[in-house]
């Protein structure tokens, strides 16, 4: 049996973006050719591959297992070719997402480099927090642990949190809010309903907060937390201050202070890498990166030590950073 790289490529967008909708974005297809394709690779192993839910498409248990094998041949596939090509790319750089404060980090240093860059979504889930799928060159994510062996890691960002409330909340006209001030207050957050590193963040920030926790619900998207959030008198949100969030006139951000809380970003790069463009990024990222103030911010106990100063780590095995 002959596999299709493209019906093999096809299920591994969905199981990364969860619904076939988006995985047909960023595959540049319609949708339709999407679940034909998952469809003739289900009917060429012989197993489900995927389970609709309400929360959108899920992995069966096959189709964990086959995930692996899936990955690791569409990255022989790309490299192949790539070598064959025998000339420079650009530097494929995973950012998690386009709306997110790493776009922020690679705006910056696309304005000082004028090197060709390729932006890559959905970024690192929490069962890969701490490895590099060959298809980048560099990864942004939340990594409180040690890399695995080869992987250079530098700290690349601090973003604070704000609150989002509705204009008829009792926060809503304030300039800015006490983390002490949400004890015992609930926050609407569906999107934490599945493993992820950001579920991960906030399950060890809100306890320490007395912050109660509501994940009921679909996660519908985030132009739909904000709409719900519109029409609430009590229910909070949060939400990065550089994320780049949908305009809603009767939804207000807020600054958290006392401390303010901030979600660790670091940089991810296999050090057998030699792209050219890899070190400028490294640099750039390093230089300016400011530090952990631990006296007016706050971090998860297990990232503290990781985001506390810039990392030593060399940018290649036998040579360090000048």
């Amino acid at each position: 049996m002959e596999l299709d790289l493209g019906a093999v490529r096809a299920f591994v967008a969905v199981a990364d973006d969860r619904y076939f909708s988006e995985a047909a974005i960023r595959l540049e297809i319609s949708q339709q050719a999407i679940s034909k394709r998952v469809a003739k690779l289900e009917s060429d192993l012989g197993v489900r591959l995927l389970s609709r839910t309400r929360g959108g498409a899920e992995p069966t248990e096959d189709g964990e297992e086959f995930l692996t094998h899936a990955r690791a041949l569409i990255s022989l596939a790309d490299q192949a070719v790539e070598r064959l090509h025998g000339r420079r790319r650009a530097l494929r750089v995973d950012v998690l997402g386009t709306r997110l404060a790493t776009m922020e980090v690679i705006r910056a240093f696309h304005s000082e480099h004028d090197d060709e860059l390729e932006l890559v979504t959905p970024g690192l889930g929490a069962d890969r927090r701490s490895l590099l799928p060959e298809s980048v060159d560099a990864a942004f994510a939340r990594v409180s642990t040690v890399p695995s062996p080869g992987i250079g890691r530098t700290p690349a960002y601090l973003e604070p949190a704000n609150l989002l409330v509705g204009r008829r909340h009792p926060f809503a006209r304030r300039r800015r809010v006490a983390m002490a001030e949400l004890a015992g207050l609930t926050a609407w957050m569906p999107y934490n309903a599945r493993a992820s590193e950001w579920a991960e963040f906030w399950q060890e920030l809100c306890p320490e907060f007395g912050i109660l926790v509501d994940t009921d619900g679909p996660n519908f998207g985030l132009e739909h937390h904000i709409e719900v959030l519109s029409e609430s008198t009590d229910r909070l949100g949060f939400v990065g201050a550089k994320m780049h969030v949908p305009w809603h006139p009767d939804v207000v951000q807020i600054p958290l202070v006392d401390p303010t809380p901030v979600y660790p970003f670091s940089l991810l790069w296999r050090l057998e890498n030699r792209h050219p463009t890899l070190r400028l990024l490294i640099e750039h990222v390093r230089s300016a990166y400011r530090p952990f103030d631990a006296e007016r911010q706050w971090l998860p106990v297990s990232d503290r030590e990781a985001m506390s100063a810039a990392d030593n780590c060399p940018l290649w095995p036998d040579k360090a950073l000048s």
